[in-house]
């Protein structure tokens, strides 16, 4: 990419059919609903896409459907993380042959107490950064286990330029930004918010160039992050104001089963299935996800009908 990425870079679920097999057909909609809901990048096989329930080849073809189907609309960024350094690697040499333009990655990580230290995963993202020459987004996380100081981040991103894109999704997320920006100056090119963007308006008010929300209503986040852009904040907290009902319901009760819960019900797909051992919805809990969806009617309700 020649321009920074900024604006709302919302993560596609995978689609799947009932049965639990891969609906490719569904995820090219998917697909064509996410540049309709006017994102400016579109983020794949990342946590909220279930990439921890995919098999390597269903990685491939849900990558290339993706990418095939939005054909450069948008920028594509493409989740290769992986515990193994040179899996993750091949991942994103191969995310960067179908035409990629951003990877992103957790810090090397299988379960809480299996991690690497801190010149370890400098390594680990130095490899992926010369196997893809693609810019990276590091993924600072609470699932992971791994703690990322402020000073790591910057020195990571100061030896590995193209480590210069971070989601930050951890408690007090505001301050962390802040403190990044301040610290790794011109090496913090996008600093991302997520977790839904439950946090939004205080990561934008340290310095959040973006979010990377869900595929849920990324259509009626980006006006509050273009508004806080252009210096309206007022109009930014009136029109957050209006969504947060939703974003907390999404995030407190909900999780990646939202995003496809308001799809199926707008017709983008024709189920929101997910993969065992997740919990599908309770029935009353989707009413309520629906209820607050009706109230501000994002594309995703519509788009199909």
């Amino acid at each position: 990419m020649i321009a920074a990425l900024t604006g709302v870079l919302p993560v596609a679920p995978t689609v799947f059919h009932a049965d639990g097999s891969l609906d490719l057909a569904g995820q090219a909609r998917v697909m064509d609903c996410m540049v309709d809901q006017k994102v400016d990048a579109i983020c794949i096989l990342a946590n909220f896409s279930e990439q921890f329930l995919l098999t390597d080849e269903e990685r491939h073809q849900v990558m290339v459907t993706s990418l095939k189907q939005v054909a450069g609309r948008v920028p594509v960024v493409v989740t290769t993380s992986h515990f193994s350094t040179r899996i993750a690697a091949d991942r994103a040499k191969a995310a960067a042959d179908a035409g990629a333009s951003m990877v992103m990655m957790m810090p090397p990580y299988h379960g809480t107490g299996l991690q690497a230290d801190e010149a370890y995963m400098i390594e680990h993202f130095a490899e992926v950064a010369k196997h893809s020459g693609l810019p990276i987004m590091v993924q600072d996380a609470p699932l992971s286990g791994v703690k990322l100081s402020v000073p790591f981040l910057v020195k990571l991103a100061q030896e590995v330029p193209l480590v210069s894109y971070f989601k930050i999704e951890v408690a007090f997320a505001a301050q962390k930004l802040r403190d990044l920006i301040a610290a790794g100056g011109a090496h913090i090119v996008g600093p991302f918010d997520g977790e839904e963007s439950i946090t939004l308006m205080a990561d934008l008010d340290a310095g959040a160039t973006g979010s990377m929300c869900s595929a849920m209503i990324p259509d009626l986040i980006r006006p509050v992050v273009m508004a806080h852009k252009s210096g309206d904040r007022k109009t930014a907290a009136a029109l957050y104001r209006e969504i947060l009902p939703l974003i907390n319901y999404e995030n407190r009760q909900c999780g990646l089963r939202s995003a496809k819960a308001v799809m199926m019900a707008g017709g983008v797909i024709k189920s929101d299935h997910v993969r065992h051992p997740l919990r599908p919805l309770h029935p009353e809990t989707r009413k309520g996800l629906l209820e607050l969806a009706a109230e501000v009617s994002p594309l995703a309700l519509r788009w199909g009908k």
